[in-house]
């Protein structure tokens, strides 16, 4: 009997033993795994923690900004994530912006100010100086009506040609059209248009007298409608003869042709006399 009770404590005690060994192996278990887990976030963070990101004004990938003429536009360049100071370099189209000492350390911010038609379509871009494969673009949408000019007087002898060309500055495109004299123009044969988006072209071959008048360049965008006129003059001579001096013959007068009644007029050089130069009067001869 005493020998059976002291069995079935020893196994009793085994058994506690047992069941705390277990237990406690695992908690271990959970330790490890737990450390393992700190383990892999305290490798796993710092990469993310250097992993700099830049951005201009808040935006993180190249973007378009609107603008208009007359305005001024501020853009910020900042590094996200760094882990050390970072130098930042700013370039406009392939120049590079000269900025003073205390704004090129991790942040950076470039003035534009007094923007115009001509800064349409220009490039601003944030570089990292030590990887400069990082970079933020930001390209500069300038909106504004036509701009129209051109040559506004044209004059022309009978039977040559002439080109009216009317050239545009429009954001954005403008759709063109010739008047004449108020009304849509009506091309003939010897008309010919020309279109790109810089200028709006009028070719007239062999101008004629009734091509005289008063030609209107219209340029229509989504902003506003302009017009230019263009006035175009046609010399037309009596009889359609077109009259050309001929060259000087070997006596130093001019082969006026068969023209009757044609004066010929000459002055005679200057001479040297008393009291300083005197020129001789003119002579006329006239041409049979």
């Amino acid at each position: 009997m005493e020998e059976r009770l002291a069995t079935e404590v020893s196994f009793s005690e085994l058994s506690r033993l047992d069941l705390n060994s277990l237990k406690m192996a695992q908690k271990t278990s959970s330790l490890i795994q737990r450390c393992r887990f700190l383990l892999l976030m305290i490798l796993f963070l710092p990469r993310v923690m250097t992993s700099s990101v830049l951005s201009v004004n808040g935006k993180t990938e190249n973007y378009i900004l609107d603008t208009e003429p007359g305005l001024q536009e501020s853009l910020k360049c900042a590094v996200q994530n760094h882990t050390r100071d970072e130098e930042l370099l700013w370039y406009r189209e392939d120049g590079r912006v000269d900025l003073k000492s205390g704004n090129k350390i991790n942040s950076s911010s470039v003035c534009v100010s007094g923007i115009s038609e001509n800064d349409n379509g220009i490039t601003f871009t944030c570089k990292l100086r030590r990887n400069q494969s990082m970079s933020i673009s930001v390209v500069l949408n300038v909106t504004f009506p036509p701009l129209l000019s051109g040559n506004d007087f044209q004059t022309a002898e009978e039977g040559s040609d002439v080109k009216l060309v009317c050239n545009v500055k429009s954001n954005p495109r403008a759709q063109m059209m010739w008047y004449r004299d108020s009304g849509i123009l009506n091309l003939e044969t010897h008309h010919r248009i020309q279109q790109t988006s810089e200028y709006l072209q009028l070719s007239i071959t062999k101008v004629k007298k009734s091509d005289n008048g008063t030609y209107s360049c219209i340029a229509s965008s989504l902003i506003e409608t302009k017009t230019k006129d263009f006035h175009l003059i046609v010399k037309v001579f009596p009889g359609g003869a077109v009259v050309k001096n001929r060259p000087a013959s070997a006596g130093g007068s001019r082969d006026m042709g068969s023209i009757p009644g044609c004066i010929l007029a000459w002055r005679i050089p200057w001479t040297e006399e008393t009291g300083g130069l005197q020129s001789m009067e003119s002579r006329s001869v006239e041409h049979d």
